[in-house]
Parts: structure tokens; C-alpha cells; sequence
């Protein structure tokens, strides 16, 4: 009797596998980043792909390109709106182009740590945002980061507000980034990420920011010697998925696609900052000179980007700074 119990068992089980695996069908989606092999944020890609094969039976493949060889995030986020591109990990900013409102997260000293990034993005603005998507062709399905951002050169350290005179440094193609650099003194210089190893190497550009991880998986240590702690954004990125794409989907489907981006996202961010300190000694052991800046010039080049956020207003709408004002102020207790 306790072994024809066992077997029923198992023949329920089978029976209950082969009726969940029933309601997939056999797809292979298309995962772009430009983000290079050996990035942290690739964590959060494996782990989306493991998910969402285990949660299907092996039927959802997704298959996951990086180093921008499906195109910038630019290109990307084109592709994913029309439909020729399944999902793309991107920072907001190439979004920003046509929702203005995420142009908030590119503001200068927006946050001050990686908590009050978590409650933001994992609460009701973080929906919010998501809210916007379908309407310009995508589907958001969460929120990685990329880390706090630094600022290389390889002309002199940054360590007071003068010294970002005249450097061309090169930034995000995205209007805050743009106008924040050039009121601290800098000549921002707007390229693709794929690009700006190039722009380093002939001296197109000065510099450049980003966080750590990037610094040390493109190899910019090979072409900038100045590292200078500025701390000025916080990036983080977006897992899209393209709307055309997720209306073929299954209501199962979406749902093992949005479980499965949760656990990515939990994986990925602590990837991201597991490495932060190792990333950081290993740019020092390549030689580039590291320097902080004292509290007092921190002061002044935040108030240097203080009409930023003015500015930024009127093209980021006053709904949306609202919202982020307000739920900052929450979320660190005023």
C-alpha cells in the first residue's frame, strides 16, 4: 500500500508538472545590454534566463547578448519599442528621450545611498514610472542599478569646483547630464556607452563617469589616470520588455517573466555591491590615482548644480520631481 501511495504521488505530480508546462509555449526571447562580460549586472541576467526556464520546463529561453552587440542602448530601446528586440537592460536615460519624467533619476546628488535607491524604486515611485511605459512601446520589469557614478580624467584630479574647467567629459546622451556638467565648468561631450573607450584612447573626449564596475569592465583604467570620488548620481537601470512582445505572451507567462525579474533584480544588486570595494582596490593596483573631495568642495559643486534642478522641471514635469521630493523626504524621516 505505502508504495502504491508513493506512486500515485508521483503520477499526480507528473500529471499537475505536465499540465503547468501545458500552459507555455516553446519561445526564445532576445535579452540585449551593452554592458561588457564579467559585469556584475550580468548576475541579474543569468539569473532571469535560469528563472525563467526553470518556472516553464525549459520552454522560455531567453538568450542574453551584451557588449552592445545588438547596438547601443539607444539602438535597443528603438528595437524594443517596434517590436524587433524582446528585452533590453538599460539606464533610464536613453528612455528619458520619450519619458521625459525619468530624466528625475539623472539629477546631481539625488541620493545619498543605496537604501533610500531601494525604498524609491521598490515603492509606489518606482510604479509609478513603470505606469508610463506602455505608452511608448514598453513594458518595465524592474529596477537593477548600475551604482553611484565617479569621475576619471586624464588631465588632473578633481578636487575642487575649478578643476572641471575645460575638460571634455563625456556623458550620458541625456540633457540633465549635459546641463549638469557644463554649469560645474566641464564641456560635456554626449556619446554612447560603446563608444567611449575610443573617445578616451584618441582624446576626443578628457574623461568620463561612471561607477566603479563599469570603470574596471571597459578598461578605462588603460586610457584615464585620474579617479576623483564624486558621488554626483546614482544610475539605475531598466529590465524592458517590448510591449508588442509581452501582449503575445500569456497571462502564466507575464507572470513567470515578472517573477523571475524580482529574483534577478535581488541577485544583481547584490553582485553590484559585493564587487564595489574589489572594484575599486583594483583600479588603485592599476595605477590610477584615486582622491576624495573634501566636504567643503562637495558643498560648493553641489551648489554649483543647484539651478539644475530648476531647469530640469520644466522638461521632467512638476508631477514627478513632486513625487520623488516628497517620498525622499519619507523615506529619510522629515
Amino acid at each position: 500500500m505505502k508504495t502504491c501511495s508513493i506512486l500515485a504521488l508521483a503520477i499526480t505530480a507528473a500529471l499537475a508538472t505536465g499540465v503547468a508546462n501545458a500552459q507555455f509555449q516553446d519561445r526564445t526571447l532576445r535579452l540585449g545590454s551593452a554592458t561588457p562580460k564579467g559585469h556584475p549586472m550580468l548576475k541579474g541576467a543569468d539569473t532571469l534566463v535560469q528563472c525563467a526556464a526553470a518556472k516553464t520546463g525549459g520552454k522560455m529561453k531567453i538568450q542574453s547578448f551584451t557588449d552592445g552587440v545588438l547596438g547601443n542602448d539607444a539602438q535597443m530601446v528603438s528595437a524594443a519599442r517596434t517590436g524587433t528586440l524582446d528585452i533590453v537592460n538599460t539606464s533610464t536615460s536613453p528612455i528619458a528621450g520619450v519619458v521625459p519624467e525619468l530624466g528625475v533619476f539623472d539629477l546631481p546628488f539625488l541620493l545619498n545611498n543605496t537604501k533610500e535607491a531601494d525604498a524609491l524604486l521598490d515603492g509606489k515611485v518606482g510604479e509609478w514610472f513603470s505606469a508610463k511605459m506602455p505608452a511608448v512601446g514598453l513594458v518595465n520589469l524592474t529596477w537593477w542599478e548600475n551604482g553611484f557614478r565617479h569621475t576619471t580624467n586624464s588631465k588632473r584630479p578633481i578636487t575642487k569646483l575649478e578643476d572641471f574647467s575645460g575638460i571634455k567629459l563625456r556623458v550620458m546622451q541625456n540633457k540633465v547630464y549635459i546641463d549638469s556638467f557644463n554649469a560645474l565648468g566641464a564641456n560635456a561631450v554626449p556619446l554612447a556607452f560603446t563608444e567611449v573607450y575610443s573617445a578616451l584612447e584618441t582624446k576626443t573626449v578628457d574623461g568620463q563617469e561612471n561607477p566603479y564596475t563599469n570603470i574596471q569592465n571597459m578598461k578605462f583604467y588603460e586610457v584615464q589616470k585620474y579617479l576623483s570620488l564624486t558621488k554626483h548620481s546614482y544610475s539605475t537601470n531598466m529590465v524592458v520588455v517590448s510591449k508588442k512582445v509581452w501582449d503575445t505572451l500569456t497571462p502564466q507567462e507575464q507572470g513567470v517573466l515578472k517573477e523571475c525579474a524580482l529574483q534577478s533584480r535581488d541577485a544583481e544588486r547584490k553582485a553590484s555591491r559585493d564587487v564595489e570595494d574589489a572594484s575599486l582596490a583594483f583600479l588603485k593596483a592599476q595605477g590610477m590615482v584615486v582622491n576624495e573631495v573634501s566636504a567643503a568642495e562637495m558643498t560648493r559643486i553641489r551648489d554649483r548644480t543647484k539651478p539644475i534642478y530648476e531647469a530640469a522641471t520644466k522638461t521632467v514635469g512638476t508631477e514627478a520631481m513632486n513625487l520623488v521630493s516628497d517620498e525622499l523626504k519619507r523615506i529619510r524621516g522629515q
